[in-house]
C-alpha cells in the first residue's frame, strides 16, 4: 500500500540565477546523474525516473516542475522554484507503507546531500561540463569504503582525494581541484554503499575507481 510523502529543501545557492538554473537543468550530472529535460512545458524528462516523465512547468530562471506516474498508482513530482539565488525544492511522491520510515528518512538525507553537492558545483565548478561515474553496489560498510578511499578527516580538512566538504550522517563528500567525490552510506538502511564521481577534467576511469573503492 502506498502513502504520500513530501520532502522540502530551501536555501541560498552560490552563483547567479543563470548559473543556478543551468546547474539543475542542463548540468544535473554535476551533482546527481545525467538527466535531460526537453525545455518546454509538456516536454520529456529522461533519466530522472524509470520510464521517464514530463516537464509540466518550464519558466527559465524561475521554476521547473516534472511529473512521472504509473498505472499502479505510483507518482513522483519534483518542483524547483528559484527566487534570485534562493532555491525552494519540493519532492512529492509515494512510498510503501511498510517501509515508510526508512524510505522517507533516506530520501530526506539524500535530498540534503544532493543539494549540498549542487552548491559545491556552483561554488567551484559552475558552467563546467561534468563527466559522471556512479558505482551503486560497492562491497562493505560505509566505514570500509571510506577507509579504502583514505577519507579519514572532518569537514574542511584535506585527504588524499581532496578537501572534505560534507559529513551528513552517513553521507560524505570530498572536493578536489577538478572533481566531486560522493560516498552514499546506504548500508545504514540495509542497502549497498554507493560512490559517485563527478569529474570536470574529462572522462572518469571506471576500472581505476572500482578498484580503489572496492579493493
Amino acid at each position: 500500500m502506498y502513502k504520500d510523502i513530501e520532502v522540502r529543501w530551501s536555501g541560498d545557492l552560490p552563483g547567479t540565477p543563470e548559473q543556478i538554473w543551468d546547474g539543475f537543468t542542463r548540468h544535473a550530472a554535476a551533482y546527481l546523474w545525467p538527466i535531460e529535460y526537453e525545455p518546454r512545458a509538456g516536454g520529456a524528462e529522461r533519466g530522472l525516473t524509470p520510464g521517464g516523465g514530463t516537464v509540466t512547468v518550464w519558466e527559465p530562471l524561475r521554476r521547473l516542475r516534472t511529473e512521472a506516474r504509473s498505472p499502479e498508482g505510483w507518482h513522483n513530482e519534483l518542483d524547483y522554484t528559484l527566487d534570485g539565488a534562493h532555491l525552494t525544492y519540493v519532492h512529492t511522491s509515494v512510498m510503501q507503507d511498510s517501509e515508510l520510515e526508512v524510505q522517507y528518512y533516506s530520501c530526506v538525507q539524500h535530498t540534503r546531500f544532493y543539494l549540498h553537492s549542487l552548491g559545491e558545483y556552483l561554488g567551484h565548478f559552475a558552467g563546467r561540463d561534468p563527466h559522471y561515474l556512479g558505482l551503486d553496489e560497492v562491497p562493505g560498510t560505509t566505514a570500509d569504503v571510506l577507509a579504502r578511499l583514505g577519507i579519514d578527516a572532518q569537514v574542511g580538512e584535506r585527504t588524499a582525494l581532496g578537501v572534505v566538504d560534507c559529513r551528513d550522517g552517513t553521507m560524505v563528500g570530498v572536493r578536489s581541484d577538478d572533481a566531486l567525490v560522493r560516498v552514499y552510506g546506504r548500508d545504514v538502511w540495509g542497502w549497498p554503499v554507493g560512490v559517485g564521481v563527478h569529474s570536470f577534467a574529462g572522462p572518469v576511469d571506471e576500472a581505476a575507481w572500482r578498484e580503489k573503492a572496492a579493493a
